[in-house]
């Protein structure tokens, strides 16, 4: 299947970097698959890697919006229908709404560093109908440092691009570690403060 998917990201190289775009707008097609060959592809000279960059954290856009069309034009629904198509699980659907309801429009932010939720959460922000724009900037914002990162892995790596997800994973971790705590004290304060209300 890995091979299948590097024959088809190789076909968008001859595109350069609109290629890159295109190639991440599929959402079948794992982003931690993409960039990190990307990365190699700069290393070989054959790209920027400061424009690398910049067309994968666009493609980063581009694939989460097509999934936030289909929360917000098809409902549940057609999500439960064809979800998995994208490679997401009903579990993961209803862990990204409870995830949305509870945080707010900021997982489109937030939402990218946690595992299982990073995908599927363009789904809920399409159900809710949340601003289209306000979407793509806070999935722009998560997306520039992700896609530096793997971009930067896979051009420093070279021939051993194919290292890169579990390196990525040791810097990714902490980053999301501190997000979950940093909603949990969010989470603490809030129902402190609903708490404190309710008794006055």
């Amino acid at each position: 299947m890995e091979q299948i998917l590097l024959e088809f990201i190789g076909y968008f190289k001859q595109l350069s970097y609109i290629g890159v775009v295109l190639a991440l707008t599929f959402e079948f097609v794992p982003a931690e698959l993409v960039l990190p060959l990307v990365g190699y592809w700069v290393y070989e000279g054959d790209m920027n890697l400061g424009l690398a960059i910049l067309a994968g954290t666009v493609g980063g856009v581009t694939g989460p919006l097509t999934l936030y069309a289909l929360g917000k034009y098809g409902g549940r629904p057609v999500i439960l229908k064809f979800g998995k198509f994208f490679f997401i699980r009903t579990k993961e659907i209803d862990k990204a709404e409870r995830f949305f309801h509870k945080y707010g429009a900021g997982v489109a932010f937030l939402g990218r560093f946690i595992p299982g939720v990073r995908t599927a959460v363009s789904l809920p922000c399409g159900m809710a109908r949340m601003s289209v724009w306000k979407f793509s900037l806070f999935t722009f914002c998560a997306m520039l440092p992700i896609t530096s990162l793997y971009v930067y892995l896979g051009y420093k790596l070279g021939p051993n691009w194919h290292e890169v997800g579990e390196l990525a994973k040791g810097y990714l971790f902490p980053v999301a570690a501190v997000i979950v705590a940093g909603l949990l004290v969010y989470s603490a304060v809030k129902l402190f403060n609903r708490n404190k209300e309710r008794t006055t």
